[in-house]
């Protein structure tokens, strides 16, 4: 089965010509002899650019390579921009399984029928995905909820199986291009694989989805820019999660926004303040912010509201990570180029050898005609690809970790663009970033700090006078062990330097014997030099420091 596969990917990549893709200079001999001997595979689309052949096959492979091109996608410094555009284009439309196998897979996940707590289940698929489908249904009301309407989502069957083995191959591949490619160190595919590998697999696990949502339910409780729909962790398993079915209006569908009274411009500057609030202040943010997953509640039109669905991909970052980034974007606003530079290289995502005074001429370069334009003049698609350029010529390695912030960034410029393409996002974003660094380093999160040890502290404040003895005795006693070492090492000391004169003494009687024997001196003296040194060998003995065991 996996051999059959794996000929389907390579029949279907060479039929597309998507070996053209790779550097001829670079292709090991075995492997061009590899592809001639394949003569039945020839490119049957030569008619078509490069990035569409690209789009076409990864949609002829199935839904794990569609999404794998969707993530692709988000990674300029891999392609050029006109594969890029291509893959942009990917849709993960797929039709759905039948209902009544939906039904029977929900109730063998449950372990009950569904007419148990359902009031009402809609058989018909709401929405299908190559991961999942979607069912609507109401929730009889109960003692811990009121009827409610819902929707199911409920996991394809048997597609953990096939995913598991294109995805060990597409690390086979990623392999062979981390050799071939000439940036293949720096662009780490293998690495980039297996992020998609955890994050895919991460979908696959509708419980996890379950508990980021209710983290970013947590997140933004009582908040006026997000709603995050309630979850019922009760009816929720690893391949069914059930939750609250809202009513919006698609981030999309800017006319229907527009008849609904809703100011595009105030919306856009609120869909940057949530993406920044998720990264900087949460550390913890929706990372499939694409604009199927994204709607706006209609009944506020004046204070408009965020509604967000589909948290299979969320992205967390480190605190080392995220105050570099918040420092990176400060400086990028306040066009401090040297402090980018600097910073690039004291995170060590630029090598230290690097100059600093041309990796800051280099980032002037790219940036600074970016700056005072509206967002409708500014690409940061072009933007990006030209500071992978340049990161390329200084050695920049590509952070996997980054990977996901990156695509959402991405995400939301889409989503300003298209509803308002006047919004200077350089402006909208800088308050909120230099208030957080002043929160993160300044007097106040020293406060916040104290303010959260303070119970530990208290906690552990009447254990400190024991421990405070403990520490003290401990201190004392290890003073005595080392004066006592001391004095041992001194004593030791003294007897080596004594054993070595006897020693010395011995050795010279032991010579002085032989040589009066050598030269027939009277054997009164030979015999009196050997009893001397006898008796100092045995001194010697005697004198020895010997080894406690």
């Amino acid at each position: 089965m996996r051999v059959f596969r794996f000929y389907k990917i390579i029949s279907v990549l060479l039929r597309y010509g998507i070996d053209e893709m790779l550097p001829r200079k670079r292709v090991p001999l075995w492997a061009k002899l590899a592809r001639l001997s394949l003569f039945w595979l020839r490119n049957q689309h030569k008619e078509k650019a490069l990035g569409e052949r690209l789009r076409l096959a990864l949609e002829t492979l199935g839904p794990v390579f569609v999404k794998l091109g969707q993530m692709l996608s988000t990674r300029r410094d891999l392609f050029p921009p006109d594969v890029i555009s291509e893959l942009s284009k990917l849709q993960d439309r797929v039709p759905p399984f039948p209902g009544e196998q939906a039904r029977e897979v929900i109730e063998a996940s449950l372990g009950f029928p569904l007419t148990t707590i359902f009031a009402n289940f809609e058989t018909p698929a709401l929405a299908s995905a190559s991961i999942a489908q979607v069912h609507a249904a109401t929730l009889k009301s109960t003692e811990k909820h009121a009827a409610k309407d819902v929707v199911v989502k409920v996991i394809r069957p048997d597609i953990l199986k096939t995913i598991h083995a294109d995805l060990e191959l597409m690390i086979s591949v990623a392999q062979v291009a981390a050799k071939i490619l000439p940036d293949g160190r720096r662009l780490k595919p293998v690495e980039v694989i297996r992020e998609y590998r955890k994050t895919l697999l991460d979908e696959l696990n509708l419980a996890r989805e379950a508990a980021n949502a209710i983290q970013l339910r947590r997140n933004f409780t009582d908040s006026e820019l997000l709603y995050i729909p309630e979850v019922y962790s009760d009816y929720t398993r690893q391949n069914v999660m059930v939750m609250e079915r809202i009513a919006g209006i698609p981030i999309s569908d800017v006319d229907a926004l527009t008849s609904a009274g809703i100011p595009l411009k105030v919306l856009a500057e609120r869909g940057v303040e949530v993406f920044f609030t998720q990264v900087f202040r949460d550390s913890f943010f929706h990372a499939d912010m694409h604009p199927g997953n994204i709607f706006v509640d209609p009944s506020r039109p004046e204070q408009p509201r965020y509604l967000a669905v589909d948290f299979g991909i969320v992205g967390t970052l480190s605190r080392e990570d995220k105050r570099y980034l918040a420092e990176n974007f400060i400086a990028f606003f306040n066009r401090d180029y040297r402090r980018v530079a600097e910073l690039h290289i004291d995170s060590g995502w630029v090598p230290a050898h690097i100059n600093v005074e041309e990796f800051e001429s280099a980032i002037r370069t790219v940036c600074e005609p970016i700056f005072e334009k509206p967002l409708a003049e500014i690409s940061f698609g072009h933007v990006l690809v030209n500071l992978f350029n340049t990161a390329r010529r200084f050695e920049m390695e590509v952070q996997p970790q980054l990977v996901l912030l990156q695509k959402t960034l991405l995400y939301v410029e889409g989503l300003g663009r298209n509803l308002y393409p006047q919004l200077d996002l350089w402006k909208t974003a800088k308050p909120f970033l230099e208030r957080w660094m002043q929160e993160q380093m300044g007097w106040r999160a020293m406060l916040r700090s104290v303010q959260e040890q303070a119970p530990r502290w208290a906690e552990k404040l009447p254990e400190m006078p024991m421990l405070l003895y403990d520490t003290l005795t401990t201190m004392r006693t290890h003073q005595r062990q080392e004066a006592s070492l001391v004095i041992a090492n001194e004593q030791l000391a003294r007897a080596v330097a004594v054993s070595r004169w006897w020693t010395m003494l011995a050795g010279s009687l032991t010579v002085t014997s032989g040589l009066f024997f050598a030269s027939g001196v009277h054997e009164y003296a030979t015999l009196g030099a050997l009893a001397f040194s006898a008796v100092a060998w045995v001194c010697a003995w005697r004198k020895t420091p010997q080894r406690k065991v």
